[in-house]
């Protein structure tokens, strides 16, 4: 006898006004399966998940868990009823303890109260599920971004729950915690709990799904056994172009690498804070891309804010151009020439309320401005130009930012900087948590900015866009620069040998 599958939803249909976003979408997930769901930006995934959980109501098809109909009126409903979500974005709140976020919504009751003894041990509990030892009394935000999503994860897996719903939940993890996060997501599978998997990362569906199921264009255009098919073969299905074609232009948008000069844009010399970096130095010449590898906590976002004048160094040299020092704030880097996109787009990148125009020229205003005015026409002309250069999807420029997918969000984040003119662009992370075609895209744009002279720096946890797309590597351990890798030397293997410290410190 087939079980009843835990999941189906058949011929969903979602439109938002005259644009459709769901058409005859279907989808089943059998008890215990770890099934992956996948597509492009604009695919249709996050409707289905939203509709899925009560957050959208559709406006055709048909629902059932456990072989029941459900038509769920919100998310504390589906919660309720057996769905448990876990977004991309840590949807928690930052100034309550970690205990509190937790138990939010089953608080234990002691006579009425909630009985907070009781809570801390439990919050304790599901955190060492994972692997974490630390105070729960604290407030979240004093943890940083990748704890905060293995909280939000155990907060989701804490639930009596029939199907958890992981959207792009590694995210923010290195390789240690994203094996952690698998072994839990065995462990639930083993106890009969359905986990639906949304990830860009093709390469994790290998090592933990069962199934997948590929999105296009608000439809479903295949469904397999993830022991049937190939990264190569779902790229093609996601963006609708033949294999062999996708193969001959290679992994990334990245092509040939082009050469910098000799000119000598940035040098660092055994940078410190005084904390977890301690002798980072690098160098980066004019027209060069410079990777930055390092596990999570090497020192490499802390690395670049001191660049940057957000951070203020305890000891070391830097140069940039003909300036000889730090700079003491970010105003003094981006005017001397530097522009830096950081890797939490929703918290320091984007203002969400403002519009597309607003956030692409936010850098820009103190030279826009005429006598403390802002000259509209001008404006408009730039952003238009910056809108059809990068190709970004959006209904016009006054469209508010937040509705944007976060492969067009990202482009308008690297025009407010290419707005600026810079020397150096700084990009942390500039394709995380985006499809692989807009990541394609901005690989290529990349690419042309350093052809035509602009230096990068780029951190980037992809070992494939660095090999690809940098000149040079510069390998990070525990804030000291370890390694260069150049040449025949930049590969994936040394380079993953150089970021496992197996390797020997090369010479800048």
């Amino acid at each position: 006898m087939v079980d009843t599958p835990v999941l189906k939803m058949t011929a969903i249909r979602k439109s938002f006004g005259d644009v459709p976003a769901l058409t005859d979408a279907a989808l089943t997930i059998r008890p215990g399966e770890v099934h992956a769901l996948i597509g492009q930006n604009g695919a249709g995934k996050s409707t289905m998940i939203k509709i899925l959980n009560g957050a959208y109501r559709k406006d055709a098809g048909e629902i059932e868990l456990d072989g029941q109909p459900v038509r769920f009126s919100s998310p504390h409903e589906a919660q309720l009823g057996g769905i448990s979500t876990i977004f991309q974005e840590v949807n928690l709140v930052h100034y309550r303890s970690v205990t509190e976020n937790i138990v939010l919504g089953q608080e234990p009751k002691k006579f009425g109260m909630i009985d907070w003894p009781k809570a801390h041990r439990r919050a304790e509990e599901v955190l060492q599920r994972f692997g974490l030892n630390l105070d729960v009394r604290q407030p979240l935000h004093h943890c940083n971004i990748a704890v905060q999503q293995l909280i939000a994860i155990a907060r989701a897996v804490s639930f009596d729950a029939r199907l958890v719903i992981m959207d792009e939940p590694t995210s923010s993890l290195d390789s240690q915690e994203k094996q952690v996060l698998f072994r839990v997501i065995r462990d639930l599978s083993a106890q009969g709990v359905a986990v639906m998997y949304v990830s860009h990362h093709l390469e994790e569906l290998f090592e933990v799904c069962d199934r997948v199921t590929v999105m296009r264009n608000g439809g479903m255009i295949a469904t397999h056994e993830m022991s049937d098919v190939t990264k190569l073969g779902l790229v093609s299905e996601m963006i609708g172009r033949d294999a062999n074609q996708i193969a001959e232009s290679g992994a990334t948008g990245f092509g040939k690498t082009h050469a910098g000069s000799k000119t000598v844009v940035l040098e660092l010399q055994n940078l410190s804070n005084g904390t977890n970096v301690k002798d980072a130095s690098l160098i980066v010449h004019q027209g060069e891309v410079v990777g930055l590898a390092g596990l999570l906590g090497a020192g490499r976002t802390e690395t670049v804010a001191m660049i940057f004048g957000a951070d203020h160094p305890a000891g070391g040299n830097m140069a940039f151009k003909e300036h000889r020092s730090f700079f003491r704030e970010p105003a003094e880097a981006i005017n001397a020439g530097i522009g830096y996109c950081t890797e939490d787009r929703k918290a320091e990148g984007i203002i969400p309320g403002l519009s597309i125009r607003e956030n692409l020229t936010l850098a820009m205003n103190p030279r826009l401005a005429k006598r403390g005015v802002i000259p509209r026409m001008a404006e408009r002309e730039m952003v238009a130009d910056f809108i059809d250069k990068l190709s970004v999807k959006c209904a016009g420029m006054d469209q508010p930012i937040r509705e944007l997918s976060g492969g067009n969000q990202q482009k308008v984040l690297l025009a407010r900087w290419m707005a600026t003119q810079p020397d150096l662009l700084i990009l942390d992370e500039p394709t995380r948590g985006i499809d692989v075609g807009a990541k394609r895209e901005i690989q290529t744009l990349i690419e042309g900015l350093s052809a035509a002279g602009l230096s990068v720096l780029m951190i980037s946890s992809e070992f494939e866009e660095l090999v690809e797309g940098a000149n040079r590597v510069v390998v990070l351990q525990e804030g000291k620069t370890i390694a260069t890798l150049t040449g025949g030397d930049l590969n994936e293997d040394s380079l993953l040998a150089a970021v496992a410290g197996e390797a020997e410190g090369a010479a800048l």
